[in-house]
């Protein structure tokens, strides 16, 4: 059934009410202080005398929020330092238990800052708990922090005395069963599945990492670009885009209109041929008539256009605007006047911001129109893709171990409780491998000598690829991620690509035949970032252009980069899916973006 997605967590505790009274007397052990949830409060005093921040009823609730909520995640964190003090706490019902024969319920309730619940004690004199125990209801409750009964596993728990609002949730229409469900099943419940235990981690991840992101580029001088998502070029010369039009809504209009006949189109064709043969006419004779003629030569343009347009309408297969001579679509009728796409990439945009301020980054969505059902696509996908101007292939590689590097750690260092539940729910070696990459120097290996690695390793019978692996092929997932995880056991960079496989914008090498392009390898994915050091030769880059069989007067803003200062520089391309994925152990690239489209699937 793939991986099972635990949605509720931590036990309830199966005693009686009297167990749950506890004194109401100020707290004798001094001012609270921020300690981890489960610490002992006796060490509250002395980190406040060592100066750590004191947590207090102000520090612990959301800045922005009725009722003076408190954060779960923060209310957590402060642990027994909060016990005697009255905290309003609101969030959704993950598990709820009614006992002590329907006189009080526990409430397992989560608002999604922490991986851990906060539980609630609600007697059925403050509410009525039929109401409060179904999976789903959210709850707002003002109530006292106590300490819970010895050998429960939550370190506090609140005493309800108030319930101040409630958001009914029908156990038997809601689409997230109390068990588990599959990450399968999830995708078919994209409104709710954000409310489970592995989707928040995924988020709480993706948020670190962009971060993460953030951080690297800005502490080190970049400037954040935001690229446009619409273009009328392909970055990639793939060709798999999506197109941008209205043609389609203005043909839905055009719809309703009759379409034109043959006999409409004989009677246009003869006024121009009446009109043409007038104008001969009038032209032929001894004594010319101007005024008449130019007054007929204006009817002629009249009745050309008419025609035309007659035309025009009839080559319109389904109201689609086609020119006449050729059939092909008019996209001189479009909202752009020239076909326009979805960006697959912003680096073309990049590099012009790139040569004029040295060091940019984008960071935004990407759209491609491939028709893929694997576990490592997307149709709509955000890529994070620097470039830097005075930089070789060099400079390049370091750049991406050192960002990789820096996101792992970011993660390990904010993000542990959630690493931890992916250790134990989906992939056992996740923390591993995230420190291993951090800590690891990423190999440097030649496109060439990898080749001739793989197929030492296949003639030795260490290792059996579905793809034979000869020099110019585009090595698949199985030969990089044999490479990372078997043979080095790390981070890997590939560099010096055969031309024929990489992209027309990658500086070619002098031995004419490779490219000075980059891909990093890591354990677990495989590529995870392709980058290059771009070419800035002018007469290099048409050729290359014109080898690919790309227009090239599409492009030549982009040779204009090379004709007018023109000067080296290199970046890289990394799908943030992808590090996610890397970073969590999850399998399948749907289940880590908050709301995947993919072929026959949009919400």
């Amino acid at each position: 059934r793939g991986p099972e997605v635990f949605i509720h967590q931590g036990a309830l505790p199966a005693s009686d009410m009297s167990e749950h009274d506890v004194s109401t007397d100020t707290d004798p052990r001094g001012p609270a202080v921020d300690v981890p949830a489960g610490a002992d409060a006796a060490a509250a005093p002395a980190a406040a005398a060592a100066g750590a921040p004191v947590a207090t009823e102000e520090s612990i609730k959301h800045p922005f929020t009725m009722n003076g909520r408190v954060v779960v995640g923060k209310l957590l964190e402060a642990g027994k330092s909060m016990i005697g003090k009255q905290v309003v706490v609101g969030g959704w019902v993950k598990t709820g238990r009614k006992q002590g024969k329907d006189t009080f319920a526990f409430l397992e309730v989560n608002d999604g800052s922490s991986r851990e619940n906060v539980q609630l004690m609600v007697t059925a004199e403050t509410y009525d708990i039929t109401k409060l125990v179904p999976v789903g209801t959210s709850v707002v409750c003002r109530g006292e922090v106590v300490e819970p009964p010895e050998g429960s596993k939550q370190a506090i728990e609140v005493k309800v005395s108030e319930v101040i609002y409630v958001g009914l949730c029908d156990p038997t229409k809601y689409p997230i069963s109390k068990g588990y469900m599959t990450l399968e099943k999830l995708r078919e419940n994209m409104t709710f599945r954000s409310r489970t235990n592995a989707c928040q981690a995924v988020f709480r991840v993706r948020n670190a990492l962009a971060r993460a992101t953030h951080m690297f580029f800005q502490e080190r001088g970049f400037l954040y670009l935001h690229a446009p998502i619409i273009t009328s070029h392909d970055a990639e010369g793939a060709g798999e885009m999506f197109g941008v039009t209205t043609l389609l809504a203005k043909a839905e209009a055009e719809v309703a209109e009759p379409m034109p006949t043959e006999e409409d189109l004989a009677v246009h064709e003869g006024r121009v041929t009446k009109i043409e043969a007038a104008i001969t006419e009038l032209k032929a004779a001894e004594k010319k008539d101007t005024k008449k003629i130019k007054k007929e030569e204006k009817g002629l343009v009249k009745a050309e256009v008419a025609l035309r347009d007659v035309k025009c309408k009839m080559a319109s297969a389904g109201g689609l605007a086609r020119k006449p001579e050729d059939g092909k679509i008019d996209f001189s009728k479009d909202f752009f006047s020239r076909p326009s796409y979805l960006s697959v990439s912003g680096q073309l945009d990049a590099e012009i911001y790139a040569c004029a301020m040295t060091s940019v980054y984008t960071f935004g969505p990407t759209f491609r129109a491939e028709d893929s059902h694997t576990t490592r696509h997307l149709a709509e996908f955000w890529m994070i893709e620097p470039e830097i101007a005075f930089c070789d292939i060099e400079g390049d590689m370091a750049c991406a171990e050192q960002y990789v590097q820096f996101c792992c750690k970011h993660v390990l260092e904010t993000c542990r409780p959630e690493m931890e539940f992916f250790v134990e729910k989906v992939d056992k070696e996740a923390i591993n491998r995230l420190e291993t990459v951090a800590n690891t120097p990423f190999v440097r290996l030649t496109y060439t000598d990898a080749c001739t690695l793989l197929i030492e390793h296949s003639k030795e019978k260490k290792v059996k690829f579905n793809e034979t692996v000869k020099w110019g092929i585009d090595l698949g997932s199985e030969h990089e991620r044999y490479l990372a995880e078997k043979v080095f056991k790390g981070p890997v960079i590939l560099y010096n690509y055969p031309k024929d496989i990489k992209a027309f914008y990658m500086r070619l090498n002098d031995d004419e035949k490779t490219v000075a392009a980059m891909d990093v390898l890591v354990p677990g994915v495989g590529e995870l970032i392709g980058g290059s050091q771009r070419e800035e030769r002018e007469d290099v880059l048409a050729r290359r252009i014109g080898e690919m069989g790309l227009p090239l007067e599409q492009y030549s803003w982009y040779l204009d980069l090379r004709r007018f200062g023109s000067v080296p520089h290199a970046g890289f391309g990394l799908g943030f899916e992808r590090l996610v994925l890397f970073t969590t152990g999850m399998e399948n690239i749907r289940d880590v973006i908050p709301f995947p489209r993919y072929p026959g699937k949009i919400l």
